[in-house]
């Protein structure tokens, strides 16, 4: 067990309709000693309630429950109802297939990344750390599936929020190579930089558009209609 006084350790809650899943996730969370499970959920409503008391800094979320779904329990904790002393905790989908039909309307709603239920003890491990460290869980493979997959069947995009033109001509460059599905190191090489000038033109782009994370750039860069599904960029 380990020891929910550490200083550095992750606090997680657990949201799943099944007993016997949210059993096994919170058990096997809690055999690392950076982990502390402060709580787990049966619906979205349960989630909501005790993360608002609880503060957890990872939740795993369920999308398919009763009451409330795990989409809509992802877009009122991303939302945080303006409440001070409360910080959005950050959200991993837990799902059954690898593109679940709800998994882009979860992102959009807040999440920062999904996980499949089956994945390995270790998996599922790096996915709650890369969460909690602030990244987005989208391996550049799976984001060029994702959206070229789902932005397809959305309506038509909508001219780009006036937000965008407080980008610089390069950050507006790299957000469209962030959307491509292309990893820090890919797009250092590709405009022959360091991977800290990218690290620091990503910071920049989330903080002049008021993103959380990666994820929710490469749905910005899709919903404005600044990348089309299919193009690459140079």
């Amino acid at each position: 067990m380990n020891d929910p006084g550490a200083a550095q350790a992750v606090r997680i809650v657990v949201a799943d309709d099944h007993e016997v899943v949210r059993a096994g996730f919170a058990a096997l969370l809690d055999t690392q000693g950076d982990f502390t499970v402060v709580g787990t959920a049966h619906d979205g409503i349960e989630a909501v309630r005790i993360c608002r008391e609880l503060a957890p800094d990872v939740v795993l979320m369920d999308i398919r429950m009763p009451g409330m779904d795990g989409i809509e329990a992802t877009r009122r904790l991303s939302e945080a109802d303006g409440r001070p002393g409360f910080d959005e905790p950050r959200i991993l989908i837990l799902t059954t297939f690898n593109l679940d039909e709800y998994v882009y309307d979860a992102l959009r709603a807040g999440a920062s990344g999904f996980l499949l239920k089956d994945a390995t003890a270790e998996r599922l491990f790096d996915a709650v750390r890369v969460i909690a460290a602030g990244e987005a869980l989208l391996a550049p493979s799976v984001t060029r599936k994702l959206i070229s997959e789902f932005a397809r069947t959305r309506p038509a995009p909508t001219p780009p929020p006036s937000a965008l033109r407080a980008l610089t001509p390069r950050e507006t460059q790299v957000l469209r190579l962030v959307a491509d599905g292309m990893s820090n190191p890919e797009i250092a090489t590709r405009l022959i930089v360091t991977e800290e000038t990218v690290k620091t033109h990503v910071s920049r782009v989330l903080a002049k558009l008021g993103l959380r994370d990666r994820t929710q750039a490469v749905i910005t860069a899709y919903e404005s209609g600044l990348v089309v599904p299919g193009s690459r960029h140079a």
